[in-house]
């Protein structure tokens, strides 16, 4: 097995272990007690939104030159934070398919899929690293995003704290949600000459896929937390 599988699995074995231990580590509160699977994968998935987004910003701050090639040039460690990313979106696709109802979580899973597909390529061919590496800084508004399910559940809705994180959910989805799927679709369509045509049509196919489904949730947000 090649290292960057290795990693994949030890991921998917990291983050199972994680949501199996989490009820102690995080009791849920008694508004969230009817759902704790929810509570569990919740808090799994932001420790990998913490873990994946800082992680891909060190990674462009530590070596910057990866910007400037975001095929071919990588450190170790990026590599092996896209390998890591691809084992928790399996554990969390496995999570989600033993525990929710297929109508109620058939985006999430379908957005995995594809996640997993491009972030797969990447990990086995030790090319677009960087790339996929762009990707995960979405992951930094997904700090926020799940912070407010997690003040959702605790019914902690009419607080301070929940409105602050609206603003700063709001804030991160525009610059590093929407902005940054702007970018990669930008970067596809200028470098579409030295991209190989089965990574151009996978990496077009992603990009027209999560570019309309971020577009929903951003209204979807927007009419919950702003316009009621």
């Amino acid at each position: 097995l090649s290292p960057g599988l290795l990693v994949v699995a030890g991921s998917f074995a990291a983050f199972r272990l994680l949501n199996r231990g989490l009820e102690r580590l995080v009791p849920p509160p008694p508004s969230a007690r009817r759902n704790r699977w929810k509570w569990r994968n919740i808090w799994t998935s932001l420790a990998h939104s913490v873990l994946s987004g800082g992680g891909a910003l060190a990674g462009f701050y530590l070596h910057p030159e990866m910007s400037n090639d975001l095929v071919g040039t990588h450190p170790p460690g990026a590599h092996s934070l896209v390998a890591v990313s691809v084992g928790y979106f399996i554990e969390d696709f496995v999570d989600m398919l033993c525990n929710q109802k297929l109508h109620q979580s058939w985006e999430l899973l379908f957005h995995h899929s594809v996640v997993i597909i491009c972030f797969g390529i990447a990990v086995l061919l030790h090319q677009y690293v960087g790339f996929a590496l762009v990707a995960l800084l979405v992951e930094i508004n997904s700090v926020f995003l799940h912070l407010r399910q997690i003040l959702l559940m605790a019914n902690l809705v009419h607080t301070a704290c929940y409105r602050l994180n609206s603003l700063i959910n709001l804030g991160t989805y525009v610059v590093f949600r929407i902005a940054t799927l702007a970018w990669m679709t930008r970067w596809l369509f200028l470098n579409r000459q030295n991209v190989p045509p089965a990574a151009y049509a996978v990496g077009t196919a992603g990009m027209a896929i999560m570019t309309p489904m971020n577009i929903v949730l951003f209204y979807r947000l927007l009419r919950s937390d702003f316009c009621k």
